[in-house]
């Protein structure tokens, strides 16, 4: 493993004002770690010129890479260039092919351009122009003080491409990266950390390479394996080997791999089907359907949803019988069964799924805040109906409630 530190800078007030997220630094280290380079600090610094130049200061003492972020607009707030060129004294110069393609840029778009529109087109003469094929701004590679220098734009999307194209080529080059570290996200639901890791206890006691980490979040339990080695093909091997063991322990928990959520896994299990798939929704407000059509392709098997919050359309709409209003209530395994099946046949749909219960601040009809009843009807196969006791504030309960929606499903579904 090599020892190079890195450090990734990124400029702009508007992030440490909160107005945007900083997913730049989250995504180059992501990058960086495939190669096996260290990044040892992130750091945000607002649009003032002795702040950046001081922060570019320390980075030049610590750091072996440092990759800037932002301020290399057009606007007099942009100040990356300026801050370097303090603390360096390299020379600026315009960069011509630059100038020619933002000076096309606006002749394309019939707009006049304005002089500080250049500014953009100014690199360090000693550097190696990073060509942005997305946006306007170049960005740039210098060599100061034993430490390579990169600056990209901030736009995610000229930064990301750049990035790939040609900055870590040249990194990869120069720094004689030859390790590469290569990682699986294995996703679980149904299943608590704690137990997880307990069923694992052999196989995480034993690793090494890759290593295994589980890990919690509220949308179920993930395992990141983490392997190192010197070709991709060898990293792939030793991950699938270790990601068999593990599911030949915990494979009925097992929802998919990297970027495949509970949503995905379900959507492709039914268009395995052919089924399509409708809710009723009253505790949860909708928040079931939402995250299903969030994904790409749902519409291949997602029908919709009937929001029944009231009593009255719960009865009108979804024709939940008078006699189980009355006699069960709404929040009650009868009245859930009745709304998956009803809006299964409602709306043409092999699978219907309900949601009713109390998500607070009062109790309703006798039942305790956190009480939600979940029914899965699968026209012409089967149905289920459970009762959960959730704890939390009012929109944990819902969450909570949808997530727990999400593993019934799937399992019926498997």
């Amino acid at each position: 493993m090599n020892q190079n530190k890195a450090e990734i800078i990124a400029v702009g007030t508007e992030l440490l004002l909160g107005q945007i997220a900083n997913t730049n630094a989250q995504w180059i280290s992501e990058q960086l770690a495939l190669y096996g380079l260290n990044v040892f600090y992130h750091g945000v610094v607002g649009d003032n010129l002795t702040r950046v130049k001081d922060t570019f200061a320390l980075a030049n003492e610590r750091s072996d890479v440092v990759i800037v972020t932002g301020g290399l607009g057009p606007t007099d707030d942009d100040l990356t260039r300026e801050a370097f060129q303090l603390i360096s004294g390299f020379n600026m110069i315009e960069h011509k092919p630059s100038m020619e393609k933002i000076e096309a840029f606006f002749a394309k778009h019939h707009s006049i351009m304005t002089p500080n529109n250049r500014k953009q087109a100014r690199v360090f003469e000693e550097a190696i122009v990073v060509n942005n094929k997305v946006g306007m701004a170049p960005g740039m590679l210098v060599h100061y003080n034993d430490t390579i220098w990169i600056f990209l734009p901030g736009v995610p999307r000229e930064m990301k491409a750049m990035m790939l194209e040609e900055v870590l080529p040249i990194l990869r080059k120069e720094l004689q990266l030859s390790e590469i570290i290569k990682s699986y996200v294995l996703r679980f639901i149904g299943i608590g950390e704690s137990k997880l890791e307990h069923e694992l206890k052999e196989i995480i006691d034993q690793q090494d390479n890759p290593t295994i980490a589980p890990l919690a979040q509220t949308n179920g339990v993930i395992i990141r394996l983490t392997v190192k080695a010197k070709e991709e093909e060898e990293a792939i091997i030793k991950l699938e080997q270790t990601k068999e063991k593990i599911l030949a322990k915990v494979g009925k928990y097992y929802v998919g791999m990297n970027d495949e959520t509970v949503e995905k896994a379900i959507i492709n299990r039914l268009r395995m089907l052919n089924y399509t798939i409708a809710s009723a929704e009253s505790v949860t407000g909708g928040k079931f359907i939402e995250k299903i059509i969030s994904v790409s392709g749902a519409s291949d098997v997602c029908i919709g949803s009937i929001v029944c919050y009231d009593k009255s359309l719960k009865r009108d709409i979804l024709h939940v019988s008078d006699e189980i209003l009355e006699s069960h209530g709404t929040v009650s395994s009868e009245c859930a069964l009745e709304m998956s099946k009803n809006v299964a046949h409602k709306l043409s749909s092999n699978v219907g799924i309900s949601f009713t219960g109390v998500a607070g601040p009062n109790s309703v009809e006798g039942k305790p805040v956190g009480t939600v009843y979940i029914s899965v009807y699968i026209k012409n196969k089967n149905h289920l109906v459970e009762r959960f006791e959730f704890t939390g504030d009012r929109n944990g309960i819902r969450q909570r409630a949808v997530q727990k929606g999400f593993e019934i499903l799937l399992n019926l579904l498997k």
